[in-house]
């Protein structure tokens, strides 16, 4: 699976800013430390597609990033949309507080949208936002991806219970990742690839 191009299509703080979904939709969603940009950065094979930032919380709107793939010698297209961090206090109150209703609004109501990758950082754990936002994709018929990253920064011989940890909380089957080594690259595309139903 090659990324032949990636782009940045269009940015939005509100969901009707957003152009109508011309493609299937990846969502990624994850606490503002848990790596989300270097996780999408690394699954496009890119170094600056998405900014990254030693200040966590720096995504403040919906992001949406445009690729063409090529996935068993045949080409496809497919959307990966970027949404705010959640869990960050140094944020405003008021700030805090629109980032649910986007997040919601964009994760019940967004026709093109076929599944929500769940990041959650591997050393920590599942956390309570993470559970939350599990459960509400549950609620709402949306298809949750757990990764786990930052895999790299767990002791080899923990990593596989650090994984099976955050499946055990989230109920759901995690693929461990790391935007250092690559590892999990090739398992997060196909769960992607599966829920956008495209070429796989």
């Amino acid at each position: 699976m090659d990324v032949l191009e990636a782009e940045f299509v269009a940015s939005a703080t509100a969901l009707d800013q957003l152009p109508p979904p011309a493609r299937a939709e990846i969502a990624f969603a994850g606490r503002s430390n848990v790596g989300k940009s270097s996780l999408i950065n690394a699954l496009c094979q890119r170094k600056k597609l998405v900014r990254t930032s030693s200040t966590p919380g720096c995504t403040r709107g919906i992001n949406v990033f445009h690729l063409r793939l090529r996935v068993d010698e045949a080409e496809a297209e497919l959307d990966l949309v970027d949404l705010p961090g959640y869990g960050f206090a140094r944020r405003s109150k008021k700030e805090r507080r629109s980032w649910g209703p986007l997040m919601e609004d964009f994760l019940s109501r967004r026709p093109g949208l076929r599944g929500v990758v769940v990041i959650v950082d591997a050393r920590r754990g599942l956390e309570e936002d993470d559970e939350q936002l599990v459960d509400f994709l549950k609620h709402v018929g949306r298809r949750a991806i757990v990764v786990a990253t930052k895999l790299d920064k767990v002791p080899k011989s923990k990593a596989k219970l650090a994984v099976q940890a955050v499946s055990e909380g989230a109920r759901t089957r995690v693929v461990g990742f790391s935007a250092t080594t690559g590892e999990g690259r090739e398992a997060v595309w196909r769960s992607l690839l599966r829920a956008a139903d495209v070429g796989a």
